[in-house]
């Protein structure tokens, strides 16, 4: 496994671009911590300090980060089809072959990388989270401080889903902005699908269809605390509750997912002729 993670590692790292957009999708995230000290200045009356408004509490602080920094995958996403685009595009793809590496230990690699990011920019986000919550959070108990520690788990899935589903895109079409452009084609076929459905269907039918697609059973993983922001200023206002917690099927759904997608980049590269 070292040895596979190691080549990936030793390619992407040559590659200037793949740097460049590797080093952006590690900073980007933190930019939560800049919002964490912001003061805004409304004409010289007051001043409004969004780590005074309650938003950086624990537990709710492990929400919003993980909410707002699984916005910027995207800079990884374009890394991951260049991964593969450009083993297609350099002809290195059948010269690991060639050298020893079997296509299983070719889409084990990306894959292990996959894993690897997802892991590092989670420990990231996780300490971020922790250290803000610690400077801004009037709870201090531990059993409050790690309550909703879970969302760190379906941020590290959501990310591991969402790249392995741009890895088996790289592997269908070989191209990065061919892969990318059939990206937003699913994300707006899943939005058409379920307007079908809606006006078909019961909405709760839809509904559950739906959270079993793709891209949308990713997105149940962490839902908009938005709402939840506004119930702790308004607690009286119960029209609107919503269900904000990590469930074990949505985790389920995603991984399931990520290990079609792995199989079927697999068996891609299997039955293609390079």
């Amino acid at each position: 496994m070292l040895r596979l993670l190691q080549l990936e590692l030793q390619k992407l790292w040559l590659n200037k671009a793949s740097k460049v957009l590797i080093i952006i999708s590690f900073i980007l995230p933190f930019t939560v911590l800049i919002l964490s000290s912001i003061k805004i200045n409304f004409f010289g009356f007051f001043t409004l300090e969004l780590g005074e408004l309650g938003i950086f509490n624990f537990p709710i602080i492990w929400h919003i980060t993980t909410f707002f920094a699984a916005q910027f995958k995207f800079f990884f996403a374009i890394v991951v089809v260049s991964m593969v685009g450009n083993e297609y595009s350099n002809k290195t793809l059948k010269q690991n072959l060639i050298d020893g590496l079997s296509k299983k230990e070719f889409i084990l690699s990306k894959f292990y990388t996959i894993v690897f990011f997802s892991l590092c920019a989670t420990i990231l986000i996780g300490l971020a989270t922790l250290l803000i919550g610690l400077y801004y959070s009037s709870h201090t108990e531990i059993a409050i401080i790690f309550r909703e520690v879970n969302f760190l788990l379906a941020y590290f899935v959501k990310l591991v889903g969402f790249f392995s589903l741009c890895l088996f895109l790289g592997m269908l079409l070989k191209r990065s902005a061919f892969a990318l452009g059939f990206l937003f084609l699913l994300f707006v076929s899943e939005s058409i699908i379920y307007g079908i459905m809606r006006w078909k269907l019961a909405s709760e039918t839809a509904d559950s269809i739906h959270d079993f697609f793709p891209l949308q059973s990713m997105w149940n993983l962490i839902n908009q605390p938005i709402q939840r922001i506004v119930m702790t200023k308004f607690p009286d206002k119960a029209e609107m509750m919503y269900d904000f917690a990590v469930h074990w099927y949505e985790i389920a759904i995603v991984l399931g997912w990520t290990a079609l997608f792995i199989f079927l980049s697999y068996q891609l590269l299997k039955k293609r002729d390079l």
